[in-house]
């Protein structure tokens, strides 16, 4: 049996200790691959949350705008059909005044005829017939007027009713889109996650949404096209109760420079000039423009 010296046992020392080194190193390696490995891990996990997180807010901003845009259409609906309702009950009141009028220009009219008949058997028959004819001109411009004012009201009681069919559908839709919104805002503190899709065509054609003001979108001329003939002459429209010189300004940058063309306007004109002239609509009943405007035609063309 060899003999053990401090030579062989200083080197299994110094192999124990090599031995030691080396496993503590390989280990220290391994933990920092495995905290390395832990890190990235956690790393992804809470980019995928801020990513999860940032959607949701993209989201409820989203339905909040659209949420916006429905109660903004709610509130122009319901303004529009007040001022409908205010319109209509304006032309109510015109037509019965006009059935008051005709009522008694037709009490006026018999006595006018029981006169006619008495002054006929006079000896001054030119002067009778004269006073005759502007009774019977008066008679018949009151009539002309009273069968415009019967064709326009059944026009507006149908524009009236479809505005108010028309606000209803916004309640409607402003009401589901609430309902939407609160049940998303619920879900964004939840572990579940749903996207519900947008219907673009429960957004109608009325709510697309512009940046561009209102009052800067240009407004096609009544009763003009590309093929229309070049307006020969103006006439001025201020001899028109209620037209002074801006409105005459704005009515003749729309195209609108003659008696005729106002006489001839439809309501979808008076709706174009109501708005450029920021409701006008009631004021162009009141002054009854369109009747001025035929009376003024009618005087041009019998002058002319």
């Amino acid at each position: 049996m060899p003999e053990i010296t401090v030579t062989h046992i200083a080197i299994v020392v110094g192999a124990l200790i090599v031995g030691v080194v080396v496993g503590w190193v390989a280990r220290g390696n391994r933990s920092s691959s495995e905290k390395a490995a832990i890190n990235e891990g956690w790393q992804e996990q809470l980019a995928a949350q801020r990513s999860e997180h940032e959607r949701l807010l993209d989201q409820n901003k989203s339905l909040m705008e659209q949420n916006s845009q429905y109660q903004a259409s709610n509130k122009d609906a319901k303004m529009r059909a007040s001022e409908l309702s205010d319109a209509l009950k304006e032309a109510f009141e015109r037509r019965d005044a006009l059935q008051r009028q005709l009522k008694e220009i037709r009490g006026n009219l018999e006595t006018a005829v029981s006169e006619r008949d008495q002054l006929r058997a006079d000896s001054q028959r030119e002067s009778l017939e004269q006073q005759v004819a502007q009774r019977d001109a008066q008679i018949e411009k009151l009539s002309a007027e009273l069968r415009n004012w019967q064709d326009r009201l059944p026009p507006l009681i149908e524009r009236y009713q479809q505005k108010s069919a028309e606000a209803e559908e916004l309640e409607q839709q402003l009401a589901a889109a609430q309902e939407r919104v609160k049940a998303l805002e619920d879900m964004v503190g939840s572990e579940q996650t749903r996207v519900e899709p947008v219907d673009p065509e429960a957004l109608g054609d009325s709510m697309e949404a512009s940046n561009e003001p209102i009052g800067e979108i240009e407004t096609e001329a009544p009763g003009e096209d590309d093929d229309a003939e070049p307006v020969s002459g103006r006439d001025d429209l201020k001899q028109i109760k209620g037209v002074g010189p801006a409105i005459e300004k704005t009515l003749n940058e729309m195209g609108i420079s003659r008696y005729d063309q106002i006489a001839q306007m439809s309501e979808y004109d008076i709706d174009r000039v109501a708005h450029r002239l920021k409701g006008f609509r009631s004021r162009i009943y009141r002054e009854d423009w369109i009747g001025q405007a035929r009376d003024l035609y009618d005087q041009k063309v019998n002058s002319g």
